[in-house]
């Protein structure tokens, strides 16, 4: 009787809840289509700006770009004093409008004389792929208050990277894909390159050295002002990718970019060494294959001496040059080796008057800061601990210290040490032990103080000049009190970092958002946001802007959002565990991620093991469609935006770094594609992309509908007409796309408990 009795209350109280569930869905999806407007649309959750403030060569005060006090919609440039905070008006908004026009410039970007006397102004920028690189320049002269445009006979907003001469007399930039140099007085400007063509570039990059090695602006002023270093591109050969524009004009508009798919040609690639009064080139005498070896970095080290960064094809070797700036020969002085590949460092920080320089490696399985004698000597290293030094701050050589980031004890987190030059002792930490989290550093020439960001997941970015060998803060920059009082509501749940351990010993680093009013005893269900690959960490404790109140959005909405950084992602942990992909980059990630929803379910009761989401962009819209595919019994929802399914149509320099070639590795590009394990789907799936994708490109996700089709898939699809990898231009597209994702999972994952 007793059970008989039992049952239908049983019944009765979950069919309720049920009703009750469904009767908040349009409440919950009202509130968060609400908020998404509110994060993406308007200013609310905007972390105040600063800058852009340049350092002074001296190193003792720096330059900020303010509204002007004496003209509306004009700029000033102030002067401030690092340690007093002294303000002084450089340059009056007054002094930056043009002759026979009303409106002073717009400063975009701008860069002192080595002099200080003279201030170059970018105005009027146009995109260049990712950055506003090409536009129009300025120069005025504080001693005459003149303001003179460069390049005055160019079309509007057609120069790149025009920059001072270190004696101050003149200002070379790039047009048309020649160089050219006119003097700072004024008077005609001198074509110095006279073959730059469709296929020939001098002096900035072509598509994929713009993208995987960061390099746009590519020519570097010697010492003494005679003679320019550049790269020049050659781009006859290299496969031509077209984007086609259906919809601004009456008939489709293409867009032809030389593009090197994995495992084919590239662009052969010199440098030259190019006399400003001669004209005339001496191109410098580089070892092996200019298609297949990458002229990564380049620097003046003194005036007749170049230091050249050599990768070759694979990835796998560095090779630091010097070259002779007369002769063109050029030798090596090191040479850094990896079974998978070696990281590039963005410069290389000379010391001892140039007698030696310092670079990371991971030759001990930490990447570590050396220091290497122009003769090749390498000692042990500086930053003598168990731990990566991340990045390089600056060099102090009157204390004899370099400064870097380290976390040796918390992967998600970022902290300032220093190491002694002559590598006795063991590196210190110099951030305070009381402000756990990110911090990151803009130096002075000479490193005595800096401009310091400091953020966590929780706490916006705020901004500060701190001496740097104290730490000591001298004034604030940023002023996040009122954000803070906007946030309140929204960071009132704090975000919970955790570990997880997925098997073999291997714990992985992973944050979670639960909804406000949470109960333990209940069921929720889960989205994951991943990327999972070697270019970007999710996991870190620092202020993630509008994705990370998306996220909460999400949270607030119902759903437990969780990240985790599985292997191969870029944390500071250790070589091993970077490179452990390398060749079969997808195939672990998704494993995984897998693992650790597998762990979190029998970790935390309140997660409901049959309601999993996940979702991702590029890397992480791969790893979206690998975990769909691979492990469809665990992931039910996912949305995989700008996704790269078959890893042989991305671009040499990314994919080969770290699966090597197809031809070498096809195993390895068949086990990592996700449109290989496609037959695996059974949940819902949608997949979103722009059609002008020119990074990775909608083709990919093109051939994955076929594939869909052919297996008689049910997905869904979103197109973005003409958008780029970052799916952001246009009115309203960014607010779009996050409503797009949020009502996917409303609508296939219901949020709430059961």
């Amino acid at each position: 009787m007793i059970r008989r009795r039992t049952l239908p209350l049983v019944v009765v109280a979950v069919g309720c809840l049920s009703v009750l569930t469904l009767a908040q869905q349009p409440e919950r999806a009202r509130a968060l289509d609400e908020q998404i407007g509110r994060i993406f649309q308007s200013p609310d959750y905007q972390a105040p700006r600063f800058g852009p403030a340049r350092w002074l060569p001296d190193g003792a005060a720096y330059t900020i770009v303010e509204r002007s006090s004496e003209r509306d919609g004009a700029s000033d440039i102030a002067r401030y004093d690092a340690t007093t905070g002294a303000r002084s008006v450089l340059i009056s908004g007054s002094l930056l409008v043009p002759e026979g026009t009303k409106n002073a410039l717009d400063i975009d970007d701008y860069a002192w004389s080595g002099d200080g006397q003279q201030l170059l102004i970018f105005t009027n920028t146009r995109r260049v792929w990712r950055n506003n690189t090409r536009g129009d320049y300025w120069i005025l002269d504080l001693r005459s208050r003149r303001l003179r445009q460069v390049g005055s006979d160019a079309p509007e907003s057609s120069l790149m990277f025009a920059k001072f001469s270190p004696d101050s007399t003149k200002v070379a930039y790039v047009r048309g894909h020649d160089i050219y140099v006119e003097t700072v007085a004024g008077g005609p400007a001198t074509k110095l390159t006279s073959d730059g063509s469709d296929t020939t570039i001098n002096g900035t990059s072509d598509w994929v050295y713009e993208e995987e090695l960061g390099l746009r602006d590519c020519f570097r002023w010697s010492p003494d002002s005679s003679r320019i270093a550049y790269w020049q591109f050659d781009t006859s050969g290299v496969g031509i990718f077209t984007l086609i524009n259906n919809t601004d004009t009456l008939y489709p508009v293409t867009t032809r970019i030389p593009y090197p798919k994995a495992g084919t040609t590239n662009s052969a690639v010199r440098i030259g060494v190019l006399d400003v009064h001669t004209r005339a080139t001496r191109w410098v005498k580089t070892p092996g294959d200019p298609r297949d070896d990458y002229l990564a970095r380049l620097e003046w080290v003194d005036t007749t001496t170049v230091a050249i960064q050599q990768l070759n094809r694979l990835q796998n070797r560095l090779d630091v040059l010097l070259a002779d700036a007369h002769s063109g020969e050029s030798r090596r002085v090191y040479r850094d080796e990896s079974k998978t590949w070696v990281e590039l460092p963005d410069s290389l920080a000379w010391v001892d008057d140039g007698r030696a320089f310092l670079l990371p490696s991971e030759r001990d399985g930490w990447q570590h800061l050396y220091r290497v004698t122009r003769t090749g000597d390498v000692p042990k290293p500086l930053t003598d601990f168990a731990a990566d030094a991340t990045d390089i701050v600056g060099v102090d050589g009157s204390r004899g210290w370099v400064y870097f980031l380290a976390s040796p004890d918390n992967a998600t987190q970022r902290y300032l040490y220093h190491a002694r030059l002559d590598g006795t002792g063991a590196p210190d930490r110099v951030t305070p032990a009381n402000q756990p989290g990110t911090h990151t550093y803009d130096a002075a020439p000479n490193a005595g103080f800096a401009f310091h960001t400091y953020s966590r997941f929780d706490q916006p970015p705020v901004m500060e000049v701190v001496e740097l060998a104290t730490h000591r803060s001298l004034r604030t920059l940023t002023d996040t009190a009122a954000l803070k009082a906007q946030l309140a509501p929204v960071l009132k749940r704090p975000v919970e970092f955790f570990t997880v351990d997925v098997s073999e010993g291997v714990t992985l680093d992973g944050w979670m958002l639960k909804p406000p009013d949470l109960d333990p005893s209940r069921r929720y269900p889960v989205i994951v946001f991943v990327y999972g690959e070697p270019a970007s960490q999710t996991v870190v404790d620092r202020w993630g802007g509008g994705r990370m109140l998306f996220h909460r959005a999400l949270a607030d909405a119902g759903y437990v959002v969780v990240s985790v950084d599985n292997r191969g992602t870029p944390a500071p942990k250790g070589a091993a565990w970077r490179k452990v992909v390398y060749g079969t980059v997808g195939e672990l990630s998704s494993r995984e991620q897998n693992a650790a929803v597998l762990a979190l379910a029998a970790k935390y009761s309140f997660i409901d093991r049959d309601r999993v989401g996940i979702w991702g962009w590029s890397g992480g819209g791969s790893n979206t469609l690998n975990a769909m595919f691979r492990y469809p019994d665990t992931f039910q929802v996912g949305v995989s935006v700008a996704p790269v399914p078959d890893q042989r149509l991305y671009d040499t320099i990314y994919q080969e770094r770290y699966m090597g070639t197809p031809q070498g590795n096809p195993d390895g590009y068949k086990i990592g594609s996700p449109i290989n394990f496609a037959d695996g789907l059974k949940g819902k799936l949608l997949v979103i992309h722009g059609t002008g994708d020119d990074n990775v490109h909608s083709q990919g996700t093109e051939r994955l509908v076929n594939r869909l089709i052919e297996l008689g898939k049910p997905f869904d699809m979103m197109l973005y007409p003409n958008r780029t990898h970052a799916i952001a231009e246009g009115p309203g597209t960014t607010v779009h796309i996050y409503r797009l994702i949020a009502r996917y999972f409303l609508e296939h994952l219901p949020p709430g408990a059961r």
